[in-house]
């Protein structure tokens, strides 16, 4: 239960007892990633649908800003700063890790973020509209599996906050992970392109950027929940 509350300390901003922790303990609340978005996902859904008593757009934007808010936009920076380092990926690799560690927003990380709001209030709106709220609940949730999969196959980028979660996952934490995903499925069959929109994204940062770091995984989460929502949105109208 300690890694569990590490991990929402460290993925959001809900309060929480302080807690003092060594580096292997804040290396091994990644286990309990998937749980925090169980969390999120339950907060977000539920001000989706007390904002729909009003309309749709109310319920997506409440429910829009509740992700951004309780997670402390922390996933979008890290897409802002792999957009930025997308751009620069051409130059050479100290370019990139340059940029990766540069704290300002370029004009990519603005673009990006900027349209992952916008399809993320978009997607929300429509689950929204067709009452899907157990979807948009379940959708951080699956995202938050990425980092354990990146984790321990993709190679480290450079020594920092990413690298201090390899090797800590263990086959029984797939196993349980794998198998509420499942479970999961059967109340949200959407989630089943989970799997492929973690592979699609693994693939890319490998292609692209060389490796995973903090902001690998961040990005990842944040296109892996805008994939699933579309996923989402897709079954409730052909289902």
């Amino acid at each position: 239960m300690k890694g569990l509350i590490v991990a929402i300390q460290f993925l959001t901003r809900l309060p929480t007892p302080p807690l003092t922790v060594s580096g292997a303990e804040f290396a091994a609340s990644m286990r309990w990633f998937p749980a925090v978005g169980l969390i999120v996902g339950g907060i977000v859904a539920a001000g989706g649908r007390a904002g729909a008593l009003i309309d749709p757009w109310t319920g997506a934007f409440a429910a829009l800003l509740i992700w951004v808010a309780v997670t402390g936009a922390l996933h979008l920076d890290g897409l802002g700063d792999i957009a930025d380092a997308s751009g620069a990926v051409h130059k050479d690799r100290e370019r990139l890790l340059a940029v990766l560690g540069d704290p300002h927003a370029g004009s990519f990380a603005v673009v990006a973020i900027a349209l992952q709001l916008i399809a993320k209030l978009v997607l929300l709106h429509g689950l929204i509209d067709t009452k899907a709220f157990i979807a948009i609940a379940l959708v951080p949730f699956a995202a938050r599996i990425g980092p354990l999969v990146w984790s321990r196959w993709l190679p480290d980028l450079h020594s920092g906050l990413g690298s201090k979660f390899r090797g800590v996952v263990r086959p029984v934490d797939f196993g349980a992970w794998a198998l509420l995903l499942v479970a999961c499925a059967l109340a949200s069959p959407s989630l089943l392109a989970a799997p492929l929109a973690l592979l699609l994204w693994g693939l890319w940062l490998q292609h692209r950027i060389g490796g995973i770091s903090g902001d690998g995984h961040g990005a990842g989460v944040e296109i892996t929940e805008s994939l699933l929502l579309f996923a989402a949105l897709v079954w409730a109208h052909i289902a």
